[in-house]
């Protein structure tokens, strides 16, 4: 192994091993899930950063804009990064990274609006499984969702994150995007 990637490799996914509790790829699975230290440090240093850029003036549509731009470039699984907002009970999109999005989603249908009549994060593993599931872009096998609040605590959209890979997000992601959503 090239000397500089010394240390790198207990980071990747061994597809023949997988007894690593900190890993929550399936067995098979080759994307490069990080360990939860490492996850929640990178979090950490993203939340810091995010505190910084979102404690300038601006409003709340450049504040989401700035945490999709800084997650989307920050973490490699985010294949799709970004908002639905509520808008006359409708869901439609807002600031994202990523491919083109759906415009408008049907209603009480797939994982946003799953995230919005529960009231609570989703994590959804693989995409292809859950009922209802808008697929805007075939690439996505993997999802979650966080619910945007006012600061009256009514819920006003969601934040969503796509992933190419199946089974990529975990709890260290949910707690870590609720607080960095709670910034907006």
């Amino acid at each position: 192994m090239l000397s500089f990637l010394s240390g790198f490799d207990s980071f990747f996914v061994n597809p023949d091993n997988n007894d690593n509790n900190d890993n929550p790829a399936p067995a098979g699975t080759t994307f490069p899930f990080m360990n939860s230290d490492r996850k929640n440090g990178r979090y950490q240093r993203i939340y810091e950063q995010l505190q910084g850029l979102l404690a300038k003036p601006g409003n709340s549509l450049s504040r989401m804009a700035t945490v999709a731009a800084v997650l989307s470039n920050k973490i490699d699984y985010f294949f799709w990064t970004g908002f639905y907002l509520l808008d006359d009970g409708e869901l439609i999109v807002g600031p994202y990274q990523g491919p083109v999005a759906c415009q408008l989603l049907e209603k009480d249908t797939g994982v946003c609006w799953a995230g919005i009549n529960q009231g609570k994060a989703i994590i959804v593993p693989d995409v292809h499984k859950f009922p209802g599931h808008i697929a805007c872009d075939s690439r996505s096998n993997s999802e979650i969702v966080v619910p945007l609040r006012n600061r009256n605590g009514q819920i006003i959209g969601v934040f969503d994150v796509d992933s190419k890979d199946f089974n990529s997000f975990d709890e260290t992601d949910q707690i870590w995007l609720e607080k960095i959503v709670s910034l907006i």
